[in-house]
């Protein structure tokens, strides 16, 4: 029975030692960046007896000796979302070219919830966070004072506090998204996101929005705040627009991923063809999104990209005390479909 259990055991520094004929001072440097102070034949013997061992140093103990944990925290905001599917590629692939590795939390839509991952990530010493927030309020305020750690934010912002924020340019892409809709002649457009409240990018593309129906007092326009899932509502809202406004050429725009796939759903039970009898263009470019029906018009974001420069700025504070707060935004592309040329 003892046997059977010290088998299971751990290999340790110790045992590396004993199996590769070496003092734990020799094992300590090949470990900690000092290898090059060691013979080649006695760091062979290391290297043999690490993969015959099978042995993985504790990180959490190196990270308390080195005050490094080679970690970095990602608080999403919904793994749901393609974005954050996106953002969570670009993030570890540009962690890991630079000997990092990710913690990836998933807030679920919740503040409560991602302030308790912000302590959390405390704890296990990582080096840094990313942080795509469900929103900013003041509890989440509260929490990032309270945290100490060097932290970049994706896709959102925090009014008059300067921080290392990495996004989408969402008054750019909002008029560019206006201008192509009424270049094609639609004369009535109904905007639909989710609420706005602490979300940074759904509110400035709302208010670009806002501001272009301003300057476009020919276009009728419709904004509409709609918390998912409210399938019903959604089919109504639509429906109610289309009534509204008939006989003349009409469009939906969707503020986000999650949207698109709910309006689409929502096209389908109300009979509208998009590309036909409605047009359609959508934030985020879905990967069905050319797929679907005559495809869908887009904003595309270069998601992976804002994730590895996410990165790039969080290592760069970590080397630099003297880092300048950054704000780093990408411009929309348009990609034009079937869904807005009737």
């Amino acid at each position: 029975m003892s046997h059977s259990s010290k088998s299971k055991r751990s290999p340790t520094i110790r045992d590396v030692a004993a199996k590769a004929n070496a003092g734990r001072t020799s094992i300590s440097r090949y470990f900690n960046g000092e290898a090059h102070l060691l013979s080649d034949k006695l760091k062979a013997r290391i290297e043999a007896a690490i993969q015959e061992l099978n042995y993985r140093p504790n990180q959490m103990a190196r990270s308390l000796k080195h005050g490094s944990s080679q970690l970095i925290g990602l608080i999403i905001a919904d793994i749901s979302n393609p974005f954050s599917v996106e953002v969570l590629k670009g993030v570890e692939s540009e962690s890991m070219k630079h000997g990092f590795m990710t913690v990836v939390c998933n807030a679920n839509n919740s503040i409560k919830l991602e302030c308790e991952f912000i302590h959390l990530l405390k704890g296990y010493r990582v080096d840094g966070l990313i942080i795509n927030s469900a929103g900013v309020n003041d509890d989440f305020l509260q929490a990032l004072k309270a945290t100490t750690l060097p932290f970049v934010l994706l896709d959102r912002k925090i009014p008059n506090i300067p921080c290392d924020m990495v996004g989408l340019d969402n008054i750019q892409s909002a008029q560019m998204a206006f201008k192509h809709l009424v270049d094609q002649g639609f004369e009535a457009l109904c905007f639909i996101t989710e609420p706005i409240q602490y979300n940074s990018a759904r509110q400035e593309r709302l208010n670009s929005f806002q501001s272009e129906l301003q300057l476009s007092p020919h276009i009728k326009g419709e904004i509409h705040e709609i918390e998912l899932p409210n399938d019903s509502l959604l089919i109504s809202t639509i429906a109610t627009f289309c009534s509204n406004h008939r006989g003349m050429r009409k469009a939906i725009i969707a503020a986000n991923g999650v949207l698109s796939l709910k309006i689409a759903y929502a096209l389908k039970h109300l009979g509208l063809a998009w590309g036909a009898d409605i047009g359609f263009l959508s934030f985020d470019n879905l990967e069905w999104a050319e797929l679907a029906g005559k495809g869908i018009t887009s904003i595309s974001q270069p998601t992976a990209d804002m994730g590895k420069m996410a990165v790039s700025i969080l290592l760069d504070k970590l080397a630099d005390p003297k880092h300048q707060e950054q704000e780093h935004l990408f411009q929309g592309e348009l990609v034009v479909r079937g869904s807005t040329t009737l």
